[in-house]
C-alpha cells in the first residue's frame, strides 16, 4: 500500500537533533499554541521531494495523514494537495478543496496554514462565493482565522484587494500574535501593489489595530513615512 510506503519513506528522514530545534521554534511546549505538535526533523525540501513523488495518493490515505500528530506527516499531505490542486479537473479541485474545509482545524500550524490555504483555497474562490473565509475569520479556532486571511493572499497576487481588507477589519482586534503577523503581512503585500489601498486602510484603523499588525504593514514604507504610522500609534 503507498500509505505504508510514504510511511516508510518519511520516517527513514528523521533526525534528532533538528526535530529538537524545531520543536522549539513552533512552540510546541505546554500552552503554547504548538502544543502537543510532533516533529521528526525533516526538511521543507525533503517534504515536496517526496510530496512530488505520491502525488497520486487517495484520500482515505491523505487523511491518514493530516489526523496524524507528527507534523512532517500533516505537510506532506498539504503539500501533496497542492500538487494535485495545480494539475486537477475542476471536479478533483472541487474535492480537494471539500477535504481541506473538512480539516481545518488539521491545519494547525502557522506553516501548514501559509503554504497551502492561497494556493488550494485561495485559488478556488478566486471566482466563487467567498461566504466561507468570512466564516472561518469568525472561528474560535486560531488556525481557522489565519487560514481566512492567508487565503486572500491569492486575491492579492490578482489585484483583488476588497475581501483582505474586510477581513484584515474583521481581525483588527484579534487577541494572538500570529493573527496579527498575518494581517500586517497581507496589508503590507496589498501596499506592494497599490500603496493608497493600503493607507487608506491605515489612515483609518492604525491607532487601534495591534502594534505588531501595524509594523508588519508598514515595514516597507520609505523611514519617514513608517516612523509617521509609528510615532502615531
Amino acid at each position: 500500500m503507498k500509505i505504508n510506503k510514504i510511511i516508510k519513506e518519511i520516517n527513514l528522514l528523521k533526525n534528532p537533533q533538528k526535530a529538537k530545534i524545531l520543536a522549539r521554534f513552533f512552540k510546541t511546549g505546554k500552552g503554547e499554541y504548538g502544543e502537543g505538535d510532533i516533529f521528526l526533523g525533516i526538511t521543507v525540501p525533503q517534504q515536496r521531494s517526496i510530496a512530488k513523488r505520491y502525488s497520486d495518493l487517495i484520500f482515505p490515505d491523505l487523511q491518514k495523514l493530516i489526523e496524524s500528530p507528527i507534523h512532517e506527516y500533516r505537510l506532506i499531505c498539504l503539500l501533496i494537495l497542492v500538487e494535485e490542486y495545480k494539475k486537477g479537473s475542476p471536479k478533483e479541485k472541487k474535492n480537494i478543496v471539500a477535504f481541506y474545509l473538512k480539516n481545518t482545524k488539521k491545519i494547525n500550524n502557522w506553516d501548514l496554514v501559509d503554504l497551502s490555504a492561497h494556493k488550494i483555497l485561495g485559488d478556488y474562490l478566486l471566482d466563487k462565493n467567498k461566504k466561507i473565509i468570512y466564516q472561518l475569520a469568525e472561528s474560535e479556532n486560531l488556525w481557522e482565522r489565519r487560514i481566512s486571511i492567508l487565503t486572500t493572499f491569492n486575491f492579492i497576487g490578482k489585484g483583488e484587494f476588497e475581501d483582505s481588507l474586510k477581513i484584515a477589519e474583521i481581525l483588527l482586534n484579534d487577541k494572538h500574535d500570529l493573527i496579527h503577523k498575518a494581517v500586517g503581512w497581507m496589508l503590507r503585500e496589498i501596499g506592494k501593489r497599490d500603496i493608497e489601498a493600503e493607507e487608506v486602510f491605515l489612515r483609518k484603523f492604525h491607532k487601534s489595530m495591534p502594534r505588531t499588525m501595524l509594523r508588519y504593514a508598514v515595514e516597507k514604507f520609505e523611514d519617514k513615512k513608517r516612523k509617521y504610522y509609528l510615532n502615531k500609534y
